[in-house]
């Protein structure tokens, strides 16, 4: 290990953008249209017809349902300068969803290659050893004594008791021009 200060960075919604894929696949399968105005302060599942309540756990169970999700604007040139001032890792509770390993560790083998497959922790709570989190829900925050970034996703627009970053040009502004 280095001397450098670690920062654990999650996945999804933050260098993933999940809630993208749940609207195309419930707009094809259902014709159903959520856009991320009425998720407002809501998980995606909450806008679902009551027919539809559990089914988006059928979608996140599926292989592949993780493999093709848009990268996060801005986010691998960000995450590559982000490698060459602090140790980063990867961390996802990818465990929640067993058929998502492959997935995640093959999306990331994709879009960032420089992430080397020794900074990638999967697992079910996010007990971490780093400096810094970078995660979109605060239930990850729980135990975590590092500074902790809320990355703003429509599900936690409502929650303000943390240090919030919108997108990956104010993680650059607050971690690489600090």
């Amino acid at each position: 290990m280095t001397g450098k200060i670690r920062i654990a960075i999650d996945m999804d919604e933050v260098l993933a953008d999940t809630i993208d894929k749940f609207i195309v696949v419930y707009q094809r399968d259902h014709k159903v249209d959520i856009t991320l105005e009425q998720m407002h302060g809501k998980e995606f599942h909450e806008l679902l017809p009551d027919k539809l309540n559990d089914s988006w756990r059928d979608y996140v169970n599926q292989k592949g349902f993780f493999r093709d999700l848009k990268v996060m604007p801005g986010s691998q040139q960000v995450v590559k300068d982000l490698c060459a001032k602090y140790d980063v890792y990867i961390v996802s509770a990818a465990m929640e969803f067993k058929n998502s390993l492959v997935d995640k560790y093959d999306w990331l083998e994709e879009h960032f290659p420089f992430i080397h497959w020794k900074n990638i922790i999967f697992c079910g709570n996010k007990i971490v050893d780093t400096h810094i989190m970078i995660d979109d829900r605060i239930r990850n925050f729980a135990g975590y004594n590092g500074r902790k970034l809320l990355f703003s996703s429509p599900h936690n627009f409502l929650v303000s008791e943390y240090e919030r970053v919108n997108n990956w040009a104010e993680v650059a502004d607050k971690l690489l021009r600090e």
